[in-house]
């Protein structure tokens, strides 16, 4: 099924991989199966993807707090999959760690070198017989690997025949070129502000700023497009902001950090609540729902 919703490239080849699958795993009868494709409603469809949206927000919820809370074991002693460890999120770390341990099934071999520019030739066993091979180029002096098999080109993932070469090597640390910023435990997804039925009633502050925000540049950069000359008068407005907010958000974190010896009474006072007293008895007022708190 993952084959058919992903491999067909227009409408005429999904209607043919889609029967085409019916057909193979005897479906063709299945009521909701046919239906699927023919009969969604556009009410339908969007509270599927309601549903869908809100469990991908869970989803993704459980696992930020399974990436900072827990930690998946290396699989070797290598200290590039250390590396890997500390910096990626569990789904994209064991991803990594499947390369790994690919790795033990590569013979590399040096081919030629001139002024830290190294040709290797990894072969991969693939079976008892079968040896596949690929051709790794390593430059010590920009610390750069390249395979021929381009698997970091295509998912952003180092392959088991570059960390084969970078292990007869002896290279210890990757660049953090191949540390991609997308697999990150600690990246800010910019997609938290899409919303859905599942979100609370009421929106928290950052969401509704956001939007705002989003409307307003949306007009602005609409008319800016209208030339070049109009669209560099916006770049230019957007780096002073910049500038300006990271002058801001520097000059608060100058002021938050006071000292002890710093900070006065009065100041003490506007950081502190005042003390909260029991009440004995029944209350005056009525207790608030949790929908209220």
């Amino acid at each position: 099924m993952s084959q058919v919703v992903w491999n067909s490239h227009n409408k005429d080849s999904f209607d043919r991989n889609w029967n085409g699958f019916l057909l193979n795993f005897g479906l063709a009868d299945n009521k909701w199966l046919s239906d699927i494709t023919r009969n969604s409603s556009l009410i339908q469809f969007v509270k599927q993807y309601d549903n869908c949206l809100g469990s991908r927000e869970q989803a993704e919820r459980e696992s930020d707090a399974a990436d900072f809370h827990t930690v998946i074991p290396c699989a070797t002693k290598s200290s590039i999959e250390a590396q890997f460890q500390e910096a990626y999120t569990h789904a994209k770390f064991r991803e990594v760690q499947a390369q790994f341990r690919g790795k033990a099934n590569c013979i590399t071999r040096l081919k030629n070198s001139a002024l830290g520019y190294s040709v290797y030739e990894v072969g991969e066993q693939v079976s008892s017989s079968i040896f596949n091979k690929f051709v790794v180029t390593y430059d010590s002096v920009a610390v750069e690997v390249k395979c021929q098999c381009l698997l970091f080109e295509s998912r952003g993932i180092m392959c088991r025949h570059a960390l084969s070469v970078l292990s007869f090597e002896q290279v210890s640390q990757v660049s953090p070129r191949y540390i991609l910023e997308r697999w990150s435990k600690k990246v800010k997804r910019r997609h938290i502000h899409i919303k859905s039925s599942h979100d609370e009633s009421l929106m928290e502050p950052r969401s509704k700023r956001f939007d705002q925000l989003v409307f307003r540049s949306q007009n602005i950069c609409e008319f800016a497009s209208e030339s070049e000359e109009l669209t560099a008068i916006l770049h230019c407005a957007y780096d002073n902001v910049m500038a300006e907010i990271e002058a801001l958000k520097a000059k608060r974190k100058g002021t938050s950090s006071l000292s002890h010896e710093e900070a006065n009474l009065e100041s003490v006072n506007e950081l502190q609540s005042p003390p909260r007293i029991r009440t004995r008895g029944r209350p005056k007022k009525r207790l608030g729902s949790k929908l209220e708190k």
